[in-house]
């Protein structure tokens, strides 16, 4: 099968599209057909060696922790799927991901596929949409009425909390490009400020909620803007514990694990049409370097999928 590999850390020149084995599945594990994956900035961290030291990998490496396909072959231990049935994951970290025609995964990090949608976008929900609902639900327990501040509300992950966070009842604000204002609004955000222009910590009152997608300087300003007893949520560097402190609010650092339980959930919520994913650019596999500077930019809006096969 073809497969996008990195045999070293580094540059867009690791990525490499070549022929490997299809990979051999274990007994609580399904073989997934790939019909979609997606472009997460993980995979671009992980391929210039960021992550060295918290997950050591054996290279070379599939990378791509997103994956819409039809399952091909079961484990002997799998009962709950069937070859045919179509599913979605966000397969396992530390192991070969879905840049490839083929994947393995454990079959309790698989959900059926949400009907209403195709392959392409649903291999955009995966990753950044349980990011969004663990952060959102499971670390800052957001409720209706409360404020929540979404950094970068455009892009991957924060498309699905604008969408979450309002389903939820929360009053929802977004940081983003002027050009991404009225598509913030349709999605359900109250207030959208432009970060070029304006800076946030001047423009609004205290929020209940900071979701931090930036770290930096972002996260840095954003203490300003969380109300005492208040949460910060970061999905890029721990909070200090001296800003928590100092500003006598929550805080948390989240590095998402499978969950298919959520996938579930998000699943019910695209069917009946409460949320909805956003794919900015589709390409083939062969372009996995054109995906991954597009990425690294920085100002792509919703998500970026590999269409692997029809």
């Amino acid at each position: 099968m073809k497969a996008v590999r990195i045999h070293a850390y580094g540059g867009l020149e690791t990525l490499t599209y070549e022929e490997v084995p299809l990979p051999a599945i274990a007994q609580d594990d399904v073989l997934i057909r790939v019909h979609a994956t997606a472009v997460n900035p993980v995979d671009w961290k992980i391929r210039e060696g960021y992550l060295q030291g918290f997950i050591d990998y054996d290279l070379p490496l599939t990378l791509g922790w997103d994956v819409s396909g039809v399952i091909e072959a079961i484990g002997a231990e799998v009962t709950d799927f069937k070859p045919g049935d179509e599913v979605y994951a966000r397969p396992d970290i530390k192991r070969d991901g879905a840049y490839a025609e083929y994947i393995a995964v454990k079959a309790s990090e698989v959900a059926f596929k949400p009907k209403a949608i195709d392959h392409i976008h649903a291999a955009a929900v995966p990753l950044a949409g349980i990011t969004a609902w663990h952060c959102l639900f499971e670390s800052a327990n957001l409720t209706a009425g409360q404020r929540v501040l979404i950094h970068a509300a455009a892009g991957g992950v924060g498309s699905y909390a604008v969408q979450l966070a309002r389903w939820k009842g929360a009053y929802v604000i977004g940081t983003a490009s002027a050009r991404n204002r009225d598509f913030l609004m349709e999605l359900g955000a109250n207030e959208v400020i432009d970060y070029q222009t304006t800076p946030f910590e001047e423009a609004i009152a205290p929020v209940d909620m900071v979701f931090d997608t930036m770290g930096g300087d972002v996260q840095e300003r954003s203490w300003q803007v969380v109300k005492p007893g208040g949460i910060l949520v970061s999905i890029v560097s721990p909070p200090p514990e001296e800003k928590v402190a100092a500003h006598q609010c929550r805080s948390a650092y989240v590095f998402i694990q499978p969950r298919a339980d959520w996938l579930t959930e998000m699943a019910q919520l695209i069917d009946a049409g409460t949320i909805k994913p956003i794919v900015e650019t589709v390409l083939p596999l062969s372009q996995a370097a054109e995906a991954h500077k597009l990425s690294q930019s920085g100002r792509t809006r919703g998500k970026i999928v590999f269409q692997v096969r029809d």
